[in-house]
Order: C-alpha cells, then structure tokens, then sequence
C-alpha cells in the first residue's frame, strides 16, 4: 500500500483507529485531541483528520461530525500502524492447556475453537487438517432390528468409525452386503465428500430411474456419510458471540452471515486461499469477495506438522476488533496447535 504518514499524522490517525475499535462510535476533533496528548490545535487536528479522510484511510458517517476508519483504512493499520500488544500470561496458560492436554484430535479441534471464541468473544473456527480428510477404504453394512443398520466406515489412514443409522425399510443382510461391495468397489480411494456428493446429487435426481440396489445405495448413503464431526471441513464455535456486535446485529446481515456459516463454501475458499499462504492471513470486508462478510474481518494462520501446511484456524469478527489482540492470539494458537499434532505424530 502507497500510503506514507509522517509522525503527526500517523499517530493522530492510529488514535482515531483504537479509539474507534474501543467504544465504536465516530470520533471528533475533540476527543481526538485529548486521547492523542498532542500540543497542537483544534483546527490543525480537523486538517489532519481532512487530509486522512482525501487519501481514504477515514469517513465522516452521514450522522455524525466524527470520523471511522474505512476498509482501506483497517488494512493500513493492520499493515503498518498496529502495535500488537504482548499476550498476559493467563491467555498464554490457556492456550497451553486447551491445546496441549488433548490426543483426540477431534476433541482438540472442538477445545481450540471454543477457546479462540472465548478469548476473542468473537467466532473460532479451526479448518479439519488435510491429513484427515479421507478417502474411502471399505463400507460395511450390519443389518439390526427395527429397521436399523450399522455402518462401518474405514478410511485410508485405517480410522474406523462406527454409526447407527436407521432406515425406510427392512433391508435384509445379503442387501446390504451387496450395497457395501458396490460402494467399497467404486468408491475405494474416493474423498468421501466427493462420494456423498456423487451419490446424493447425481443419482438421487434419477432416484426414479435408479435399479433396487441403487436406491438401497443412495438411501444409506445419505444417512451414512453426513453428521460426522471428521466428515466436516471447519469446526465454528461462537457464532452467537456476533449477535451482540452492534454493526453486525441487523437481522437480514445476521441471516445472511448465518447462512454462509451453514452452506460453508464461502469460507472453505478463503480458508484455502489461506492455506497457500504462510502465517497470518487477513481478510478484512470486501476483501473477501464475499458479500456475506462484508462487515467483517477473517483472521486466520496456517498449522503443520513437520513436512507440510495442514490447515488453518482464526477467528471472524467485525472489522471493528482488536487487531493488535487477536493477532497474537491466533498466532499462537497455530503455533501451539502444530506443536501439539506433531507430538501426537
């Protein structure tokens, strides 16, 4: 960014920034005054405030005389103004512990984003690492009674998880064997996302047309393959913590956020652009590309273990968060997270 300050403006201008992310609301020539313990005038403070406002790093609101940061403003600060503040030892403590003490990975992701929303009192999200998504082994199919039928699932990293899912009808045994022989045949090396997908789109627009063993195919297939903590491409804990951020409150922009939450592929595309990038990435409004986070900043940075990238982990928030907190944070947190994978390893 071609962007250069000198000193006056610079600070004046990273006051009004912290002044703003700390109670949100416009900040005047006045209070700018006070909170930057300048010597100078009122009006030679309104002409900084107008020279900030031409290059585009401030706005005035239309109900208000005081001035907030805009898009291009956030990322001039995060990129060459911010101070990021050293983490108190009891954040640090708990970072350790949440990470640190766990050799469930899923319960690790569950622990880290959770403690990502409770530190930040915003949303924390941990992408499922690249190792663990999986590809199909073999399926097996157990018949039970009441219409019940246990499904076996074994990846090729030889996890094995078991469900119990239930039926429209009895299927008998010698069925459901063949049902997990297709599958176990056509499938065998297959994400099993990708199987899902396949299965329930494709062949469930031709259910009608679809021979016995298929429709006993796609019928388990879509109770078999969904609801799996492993099966998801991110963990996200807090979402609820945006319900009370006054710029992300309004109905329409919460169902609209909500429901990129839901459908998942606006963030799983970011998180991949972060993937391919080292460290900490952010992503503040539009810069995401995506309308539904307009109003919000995407932190995020990347986890591995000893050979490669995995994953990454951040926190979503309004563009109105405390940049010189929770990136620290989540720094760590990454950090802490690939220690902790590579002791497991």
């Amino acid at each position: 960014m071609d962007i250069s300050l000198n000193d006056r403006s610079h600070h004046l201008f990273k006051t009004l920034v912290e002044r703003y992310i700390s109670d949100g609301q416009p900040v005047g020539s006045r209070t700018l005054a006070r909170d930057a313990k300048l010597d100078i005038s009122s009006a030679t403070i309104r002409n900084v405030m107008a020279d900030l406002e031409d290059l585009g790093l401030i706005e005035s609101p239309h109900t208000s005389a005081g001035r907030i940061p805009t898009e291009l403003g956030y990322r001039f600060f995060v990129d060459q103004v911010v101070t990021y503040r050293d983490l108190s030892s009891m954040e640090v403590d708990k970072i350790g512990k949440d990470i640190e003490k766990e050799d469930d990975i899923e319960i690790l992701m569950n622990k880290t984003s959770q403690m990502l929303s409770e530190l930040t009192k915003l949303a924390g999200l941990v992408m499922v690492p690249v190792k663990k998504k999986r590809a199909l082994r073999q399926v097996e199919f157990l018949s039970l009674n009441d219409n019940r039928v246990l499904v076996i699932l074994v990846t090729n990293d030889r996890e094995v998880e078991n469900r119990i899912i239930k039926t429209n009808r009895v299927y008998g045994q010698s069925e459901l064997t063949q049902a997990a022989n297709y599958l176990s045949s056509a499938f065998a090396g297959r994400d099993i996302d990708a199987v899902k997908k396949r299965l329930i789109g494709e062949m469930d627009a031709a259910r009608a047309e679809l021979d016995q063993l298929m429709g006993l195919v796609v019928e388990i297939s879509e109770k078999a393959f969904v609801g799996s903590t492993l099966g998801n491409d991110y963990v996200l804990a807090g979402q609820t913590n945006l319900m009370e951020i006054d710029e992300l409150s309004d109905l329409e922009r919460l169902r609209t956020l909500f429901d990129a939450f839901t459908q998942k592929g606006d963030i799983l595309h970011l998180l991949d652009q972060a993937v391919n990038a080292s460290g900490v990435q952010i992503f503040i409004g539009e810069e995401s590309g995506y309308k539904a986070f307009d109003q919000c900043s995407i932190v995020t940075s990347t986890y591995a273990d000893e050979h490669k990238t995995l994953g990454v982990l951040g926190v979503i928030g309004p563009t109105r968060m405390q940049y010189e907190r929770v990136i620290p944070i989540v720094d760590l947190t990454a950090k802490m997270f690939s220690s902790a994978l590579n002791y497991k390893n």
